[in-house]
């Protein structure tokens, strides 16, 4: 679940949504809507909410209008709690967003109405509840219910206060992203902080040779069989003087 939940993190609401790495098409991105949901249960974000709020983290890094840094934040739970404000705000359209945060983003408001309700975030409560009680095997793995339930604001916590934190970074930038892991197996790529602030817009979050992303070669296979197209990056035309002999 750790990872499914995740997966759809990175794919669809990340590099999908927020920074638009790759198209697909409406009833494709309709397909991932559900696959996000039936993955993230009650942790379910809006990828158009989420796509903004990212925005604004990576134009706003570090300063007082970052929706989540640890630069403004006591300590990671008012962080959490901060970030799920402005969330909210986002969602139910209580604050002015900036033109420039709302292009290109996924639509399916019906949906998210739905999925980001109180009776869908309580019926998967009951549904995770369930499930302890059918298989857990001893007491203390109930201590792991409250992450399954809020599993997304878990996932958002340790990118966005540890990898601003600790780690080692390969570009200096005018923001405290770090790299946190050299092999992300936990984050799938996104504990590679530093370089995907350097390159936002990018599939592939490794840069260094030790930096495996496990979602990139998905997104390549993803790409190869039709199910999305890869942007091509903007290349700078180049200008040559040609002197008359």
């Amino acid at each position: 679940m750790w990872y499914l939940s995740l997966f759809s993190q990175t794919f669809f609401q990340h590099r999908y949504a927020a920074h638009g790495a790759f198209t697909m098409s409406k009833s494709w991105e309709k397909a991932f809507f559900i696959f996000t949901y039936i993955t993230q249960g009650s942790s379910y974000m809006s990828p158009k909410a989420y796509a903004i709020m990212h925005r604004m983290h990576h134009a706003y890094t570090d300063t007082d209008l970052d929706p989540h840094s640890p630069s403004n934040s006591k300590n990671i739970f008012s962080m959490m709690w901060k970030t799920r404000s402005v969330y909210q705000d986002i969602l139910h359209e209580k604050i002015t967003i900036d033109p420039r945060f709302k292009k290109n983003l996924p639509g399916w408001d019906k949906f998210d109405k739905f999925a980001n309700g109180s009776f869908s975030r309580l019926l998967w409560v009951g549904i995770y509840i369930t499930f302890f009680i059918l298989f857990a095997t001893s007491p203390w793995q109930y201590l792991l219910l409250p992450i399954v339930i809020s599993m997304g604001a878990f996932h958002g916590a340790i990118v966005n206060w540890f990898a601003h934190k600790y780690g080692y970074i390969n570009f200096k930038l005018k923001n405290t992203s770090m790299n946190l892991l050299f092999v992300d197996v936990l984050m799938l790529g996104e504990s590679y902080h530093n370089n995907h602030h350097k390159h936002p817009a990018s599939v592939n979050f490794g840069r260094r040779w030790h930096e495996i992303d496990p979602v990139f070669p998905i997104i390549r296979l993803l790409a190869f069989i039709g199910v999305i197209k890869l942007v091509k990056p903007k290349v700078k035309p180049v200008h040559v003087r040609v002197s008359a002999a």
